[in-house]
């Protein structure tokens, strides 16, 4: 991804005791290229649902502006389904109290 060397991902976790909570975050963006170099552009308008480990419905909340979406759950293993005009992404992950599992979904 061409940036301008922040890192993509989730909101900012500043202000949560990650050492008391589960977070499961991450950011949207459409694949894409330009000059070879792969970019992607945040998809504020998608939402995120997080399935538990038996694929229940648990949650669901919108991207904002940048895509951006944040869970607070039990850790285990959860599914993330990534919903946006044109696609859907399925993609498990790992949460751990202590540690934001942080990730970055191209749709």
């Amino acid at each position: 991804m061409k940036t301008c060397g922040a890192r993509p991902g989730g909101p900012s976790t500043d202000g949560i005791d990650l050492s008391k909570q589960t977070v499961i975050q991450g950011q949207i963006l459409r694949d894409g290229s330009s000059d070879s170099v792969p970019n992607g552009t945040a998809v504020a308008n998608g939402h995120v649902r997080l399935l538990d480990s038996t694929g229940e419905f648990t949650a669901e909340v919108p991207t904002n502006a940048e895509g951006q979406f944040r869970f607070f759950a039990a850790p285990g293993t959860w599914t993330l389904v990534v919903q946006a005009p044109g696609a859907r992404v399925e993609k498990r992950v790992i949460a751990t109290q202590g540690n934001a599992s942080d990730t970055v979904i191209y749709i």
